[in-house]
């Protein structure tokens, strides 16, 4: 991957070589190989390179060779020798870049649905005197943009925008409740004000007048397009699609490793390379906390011996998390969303000894119902027939009886309990319920409608499946993935995410998906064949952090301090009262309340770090 900037001016002066360079400077862990500046009348890119494939070629900015077009692109196109063999154009090197030059002087915007990988990139076409900025179908990369009256700014991260636009460090403050709700904030906004994303599957075109409107030019198929499939003919095209996505993954002309919980996801990827690639040494690495109820190292280990890899675990502790909470929000530009954020960073750094790319299971759950909560879809649903009068009521009422071991079971009565479609979809992974968030803000308010590829459509399962697939995966565990392996220049790559597998996933029936009872049942399936049954057949752990202790412990002073400070960002935007209650119900065991203390935290973290006085 690479780190990717520009700015375009609306006054038609060129832009500033320095201020080109003070972005390109911010992205240097993104690209610490290689780097250019390219500026053409009023337009100015800047590139980042982490070199993956050509590496001795394909420096950027590139232009192609009629000199219309100029490229500057972050990411990997998976199928680009196949792209590089059906276009007739003079090539002069060996790399994908090229290929995006290529395919757009031939098909324009339409090359973007040819393309197999994961991207964000800008194009500037010197006929039209456009840029136009493209974003991969599921969000794997990241692209932001800053408007003025002066001129358009894109870049991989917002701390380069921040770096040339001081007027975007400003709090979204009507972003909070969103922020809120899901941990992160779904495109097209951020927490800082006037800072956008690029939604996945788009692209924009920012003209002399500035920057247009987001353009959708993909979505999954719809419910109408679901196949009439037995479970034998579903495990044969997924075990196809995903062997082909895997194939492609690997394509690099560095050395690839992958993170191996022990799960069957990346269990699974894990096999595959081995399969298609046994005859080079394959390095993997997991994550442990040290606590004997979530800790996976075991299982990891298991199955590197049995696949034969060379393995390499990580041990991470509370230490870990107050030492590097700054720094690491630095690199991911909003709050740490999820616990697992460093450890990912942790297994980045590890893995950077050894590999520049990495495979990950990611997308797995979201695609193929993996997540317990797919088991409850159909009955949290099905009390919607009940007047919300009634049933919100009554099933928060014994959501907030239930001991502190039983968060699953509240967590299912509160999506029971939603008022609305949407919220009862959010209620899953959110930190705060709606009246938690009402009493911290002190007043109701639906959060904006999260991203979603296309209209939540379809039976139980595939509704969920669309949520998650919005701003859970791409807001959240795909920024969390990027940013956090970028944090130690390397590369993630998640196969799950393939284009052939996406549109496989979403065309299955969802009976092959969930069936009877077992989640990611046609992913098992295809695992048994590679995989012990002992890995395929245990309880999904995920990658849990030993919170609810560790604010009972080595991390509670932290928060009290943290969250309780008279100049604390998050008693000046919340309830005081309403924070101090949250502290004390965890501390003193009455309630579980470590995630919705760790998203608090974070959000304070975040504050400090881009708007305290020592802000970079």
């Amino acid at each position: 991957m690479c780190g990717i900037a520009g700015i375009i001016r609306l006054d038609g002066s060129a832009p500033e070589r320095d201020r080109l360079v003070a972005m390109s400077d911010q992205l240097l862990h993104r690209g610490p190989d290689g780097s250019g500046v390219w500026i053409d009348r009023s337009v100015g890119f800047s590139h980042r390179r982490l070199s993956i494939i050509d590496v001795a070629g394909s420096p950027q900015p590139m232009t192609s060779a009629d000199g219309r077009l100029t490229v500057v692109f972050n990411g990997e196109i998976f199928n680009y020798r196949e792209l590089r063999r059906s276009v007739d154009y003079p090539w002069r090197t060996d790399g994908d870049t090229e290929v995006l030059l290529a395919l757009h002087s031939q098909f324009g915007d339409d090359a973007v649905s040819r393309l197999k990988g994961q991207f964000a990139y800008a194009i500037h076409d010197r006929d039209t005197s456009t840029v136009t900025l493209y974003r991969d179908r599921l969000g794997v990369l990241p692209l932001y943009t800053y408007s003025s009256s002066r001129e358009v700014i894109f870049a991989s991260e917002v701390k380069a925008i921040l770096a040339v636009a001081p007027s975007a460090r400003q709090v979204a403050a009507d972003q909070l409740d969103a922020y809120l709700a899901g941990r992160s904030v779904p495109a097209p906004r951020t927490l800082f004000a006037g800072v956008n994303k690029l939604p996945p599957g788009h692209f924009q075109r920012i003209a002399a007048d500035g920057a247009g409107a987001p353009q959708q030019y993909w979505r999954p198929p719809s419910s109408a397009e679901t196949m009439a499939i037995d479970g034998a003919s579903a495990t044969s095209k997924v075990r196809k699609a995903l062997t082909a996505a895997v194939d492609r993954a690997l394509v690099a002309d560095v050395p690839v490793g992958a993170y191996l919980s022990g799960g069957v996801d990346s269990s699974l990827i894990v096999a595959l390379a081995r399969r298609e690639r046994g005859d080079i040494d394959l390095h993997t690495f997991s994550a442990g906390f040290g606590d004997a109820r979530t800790d996976e190292l075991h299982h990891a280990q298991a199955v590197s011996l049995a696949i034969g890899t060379v393995h390499h675990p990580v041990i991470v502790t509370a230490a870990d998390f107050s030492e590097s909470w700054q720094s690491l929000t630095w690199n991911r530009d909003a709050p740490m969303s999820e616990p697992a954020d460093v450890a990912v960073a942790r297994l980045a750094a590890a893995a950077s000894e050894h590999v520049k790319v990495v495979l990950s299971g990611e997308g797995s759950d979201e695609l193929f119902a993996g997540y317990p909560k797919y088991r409850a879809a159909r009955a949290t649903g099905a009390f919607a027939a009940i007047p919300a009068r009634l049933r919100t009521p009554t099933l928060n009422a014994i959501a907030t009886r239930l001991p502190p071991g039983g968060r699953r079971a509240r967590t299912m009565l509160r999506a029971a309990a939603a008022a609305s479609d949407t919220e009862r979809l959010r209620a899953w992974f959110a930190p705060f319920a709606v009246e938690a968030r009402e009493q911290l803000t002190g007043h109701a308010s639906e959060p904006p409608q999260p991203y979603a590829s296309r209209p939540i459509e379809g039976d139980a399962v595939r509704r969920m499946s669309l949520f998650d697939m919005g701003a859970w995966l791409s807001d959240n565990l795909l920024e969390r993935g990027d940013r956090m392996s970028m944090s130690a220049s390397v590369e993630l790559r998640p196969p799950f995410l393939d284009a052939e597998v996406v549109d496989l996933a979403m065309r299955l029936p969802s009976a092959v998906k969930l069936h009877r009872g077992t989640t990611k049942w046609v992913v098992k399936e295809v695992a048994r064949e590679l995989l012990p049954a002992s890995i395929v057949d245990r309880a999904k752990s995920g990658f849990k952090v030993p919170l609810d202790t560790w604010f009972r412990g080595g991390l509670r002073d932290m928060a009290n301090d943290m969250l309780q400070s008279p100049t604390s960002f998050v008693g000046e935007v919340f309830d005081r009262g309403a924070v101090r209650s949250l502290l004390q119900d965890h501390s003193s065991g009455h309630r579980d309340e470590a995630i919705g203390i760790w998203t608090l935290l974070s959000l304070e973290v975040w504050h400090d770090v881009f708007f305290g006085a020592g802000h970079r």
